[in-house]
């Protein structure tokens, strides 16, 4: 048994109760007011911007769909007088799984009030039975909504090529390992070979002309990052580093604040605590040291 397979089975195994009690912090609340204290708190204290997501799996009605879609737009009402937000959104939870069209629709309808509300949207991205989807998605949408953004996965064999579809859009990018296990011959399952893959993504987005979102937590690669965009003089108006609420690393996002770089946390919140604990689920899965972290604090309690 591989230790992928032994993180999922301790995922799994651990009872819902104690996955959102232990693993909480990775998410900012049960509402959406809470997420947004979190992320004032983050910008007064930190200095640290956020992407506002609302966690939810992938909706099979069209009324679910609908609850989702105006939930986020209500959080981007709360987000006209904070600039320093913005807004991650998932195909499955807009309705890819009802109607591809009636995703696209709903994408457009977010993307067109991001735009009048000047504020960022990304579209994140999924397992790979929707990557063909989202990436022609936002080729399409891209050109008329500048604020859209969308993210790589650098676990994906066919990432490097994905960029070229890409030329002259001025893209905005998160690129990242990406959290959903995708297994040979489609992605890489070698953990150094992927973030090696994130450096060669983060190099060719650049020479390319796109806007980079640095999404790691991984301090040595962090690094390696700001070795790359110092030497090919990248302005800083071209990048931000992101990372996920509740992962440890204040030491490091101090130190990119104090430098002068932009920094962006993921900051999730539910309404439902059932869709936080796939989430956080999910997360254990792709986390040694979140799974770690959770077993830790259940054998204390014991």
């Amino acid at each position: 048994m591989s230790m992928l397979d032994v993180r999922r089975f301790v995922a799994n195994a651990i009872p819902g109760r104690l996955v959102r009690v232990f693993a909480s912090p990775y998410v900012s609340g049960d509402s959406m007011e809470k997420g947004l204290r979190v992320a004032d708190d983050l910008h007064r204290e930190r200095g640290i911007d956020s992407t506002m997501d609302v966690l939810g799996e992938a909706e099979k009605t069209e009324t679910k769909v609908r609850h989702a879609v105006e939930l986020y737009l209500k959080t981007l009402d709360a987000l006209r007088d904070r600039p320093y937000c913005s807004i991650s959104v998932k195909p499955g939870h807009f309705g890819y799984y009802v109607s591809p069209d009636l995703c696209r629709r709903n994408i457009e309808e977010m993307a067109a009030a991001c735009q009048k509300a000047g504020r960022g949207l990304t579209i994140d991205m999924e397992d790979t039975d929707l990557t063909d989807f989202t990436l022609q998605l936002y080729r399409e949408l891209k050109p008329k909504y500048p604020i859209l953004g969308t993210v790589l996965q650098a676990r994906l064999y066919r990432t490097l090529d994905d960029i070229d579809s890409l030329d002259g859009l001025q893209a905005h990018i998160r690129a990242c390992i990406g959290i959903y296990n995708v297994p040979e011959p489609l992605a890489t399952q070698n953990r150094r070979e992927m973030k090696e893959n994130l450096l060669r993504m983060i190099r060719k987005l650049f020479e390319r002309g796109h806007y980079v979102c640095i999404a790691t937590h991984d301090v040595e690669y962090i690094a390696k990052a700001r070795a790359i965009i110092a030497e090919m003089k990248i302005p800083r108006e071209r990048y931000e580093f992101q990372m996920l609420l509740g992962v440890p690393r204040e030491k490091v996002q101090r130190e990119l604040v104090a430098a002068g770089e932009k920094v962006r946390l993921y900051l999730p919140f539910a309404v439902d605590w059932d869709d936080a604990i796939a989430y956080l689920r999910r997360r254990m899965v792709e986390s040694p040291s979140m799974t770690a972290l959770v077993l830790k604090n259940i054998v204390k309690r014991g």
